[in-house]
């Protein structure tokens, strides 16, 4: 079976202003100026939809405890760990810990879960199509060309009938685990961030919550069918190993998992992101 890969990774940064501290006497300083520079900054990266959202609800929570917080929004799931891992961000929110699990081990990076937040269930999605098992014989399926969310995507597929895969062999499944496939189906691997886009090229489409509410799908109500609520792929707060004693980022894990917050995020997306808190 021939793969194909759609799209080149597109990274949207936000402009993080930094303070930059002038020479001469403290003494010389003006209030604003020495308040400034001893304020708590956090900075944390997100893809819009719903990190970004979690972010601006929690900003003045962390503004009263006398730390700013900085977002960084991005539309690809590489760049966020590798910035966390650099020194870039203090904090992540975009990714489920199997993800980020084999994320490490692909990059030898030193991250850790520090907080689940939620579960967005993954869904597949159709311009044409009322079901999935309405698809034409041949039909191009767009997957998540990442190995966790594309298992996630097969798994989905198989359990709506589509096909079936290998029962032994590795816990992640890919497009060559498939040992059934009587529509002929043609497996797509597409960047997850381009997979709305893909919409208008293939029959049907897996895409990942957040991407799929950020291109104004609802997954209540879009989708054809959506992973289970019993789903172990909970999206977690991804830190640097050893910082998890920062003060601010128990703050963060804080303002993240309040009753307040548990509301807001069933209100706002009415079951398409359920807290896991």
């Amino acid at each position: 079976m021939q793969l194909h890969r759609l799209f080149a990774p597109i990274v949207l940064t936000s402009t993080i202003a930094f303070s930059l501290a002038g020479c001469g006497d403290d003494s010389t300083k003006a209030p604003a100026q020495t308040a400034a520079s001893s304020a708590k900054v956090l900075t944390v990266g997100v893809t819009p939809v719903p990190g970004g959202d979690l972010m601006k609800e929690i900003t003045p929570i962390l503004a009263k405890e006398g730390i700013t917080l900085k977002t960084v929004e991005f539309s690809d799931y590489i760049q966020p760990n590798l910035a966390l891992s650099d020194g870039s961000l203090d904090a992540n929110l975009f990714q489920h810990k199997p993800y980020l699990d084999d994320f490490i081990r692909e990059h030898n990076l030193k991250l850790e879960s520090f907080a689940p937040v939620f579960i967005a269930p993954i869904g597949i999605y159709s311009k044409t199509l009322q079901k999935p098992q309405d698809i034409a014989d041949g039909s191009r399926v767009a997957i998540p060309n990442d190995p966790t969310n594309g298992s996630r995507a097969l798994l989905l597929l198989e359990r709506e009938g589509l096909l079936k895969l290998r029962t032994d062999g590795p816990f992640l499944k890919s497009p060559a685990d498939i040992t059934e496939n009587p529509k002929n189906l043609q497996i797509v691997e597409v960047e997850a961030a381009q997979l709305p886009r893909s919409l208008e090229d293939v029959a049907l489409a897996v895409i990942n919550c957040n991407f799929a509410l950020g291109a104004g799908l609802n997954p209540m109500k879009d989708a054809i069918a959506l992973e289970g609520k019993d789903s172990p792929y909970v999206n977690i707060v991804a830190i640097r190993a050893g910082d998890a004693g920062r003060p601010e980022l128990a703050s963060l894990k804080k303002a993240l998992t309040t009753p307040a917050m548990k509301k807001f995020i069933e209100e706002k997306y009415k079951g398409s992101i359920i807290p896991t808190f």
